[in-house]
């Protein structure tokens, strides 16, 4: 009897573990115009207007576009002053709230207190965390035309505190985001 306890009393921990793993990473989801020719598209240019409208600091937002310069032209795009397509950017922030429920453990039939004889549970714990979850939308649009022809989305936590982490952060969106343009050939 006392082996088959043993896996009950792991599983809280791989649980939590797989909860705290599952925070750091980015979700991206995309979209684009279909009958746009991706071929088409060599060259680039940040689109200010768009840019100016974003509501981050000017540090957040240098970091942000750096990434996104870098991970282009990694893709074999150009920038030019007479680009085939713009870039731009907005950001939104949302507070996260997660409550976790645990009531895991060895219970046993015993006395209560003043709820008399029972079952009495062996853990209960409520844990609260409040987390800054931040989007990050990178834009792509034909510059002749000046329509949206792309555009990606990155959620996720985001590291305030550490310059260093915040680096690593805003690649690790815009790449995981732009991994995925342009889009596969149907």
């Amino acid at each position: 009897m006392k082996n088959s306890m043993k896996p009950l009393k792991v599983l809280p921990a791989l649980i939590l573990l797989l909860v705290l793993t599952s925070c750091s990473s980015v979700r991206v989801a995309t979209d684009y115009d279909r009958e746009a020719n991706f071929d088409n598209y060599k060259t680039f240019a940040f689109f200010k207007p768009g840019i100016d409208k974003a509501e981050i600091n000017d540090l957040d937002k240098r970091r942000i576009l750096r990434a996104i310069e870098a991970e282009l032209m990694a893709n074999g795009y150009t920038k030019s002053e007479n680009p085939d397509m713009l870039v731009s950017i907005f950001t939104k922030s949302n507070q996260r709230v997660d409550i976790y429920n645990n009531a895991w453990g060895n219970g046993a039939w015993g006395w209560g207190g003043y709820g008399g004889w029972g079952w009495r549970s062996g853990w209960n714990n409520n844990q609260v965390t409040t987390t800054t979850e931040g989007v990050l939308y990178i834009d792509l649009i034909d510059a002749q035309k000046k329509e949206l022809i792309w555009q990606g989305s990155g959620t996720g936590n985001l590291e305030t505190r550490n310059v260093e982490k915040k680096e690593v952060r805003v690649k690790e969106f815009v790449s995981q985001m732009l991994m995925q343009f342009p889009p596969e050939k149907k």
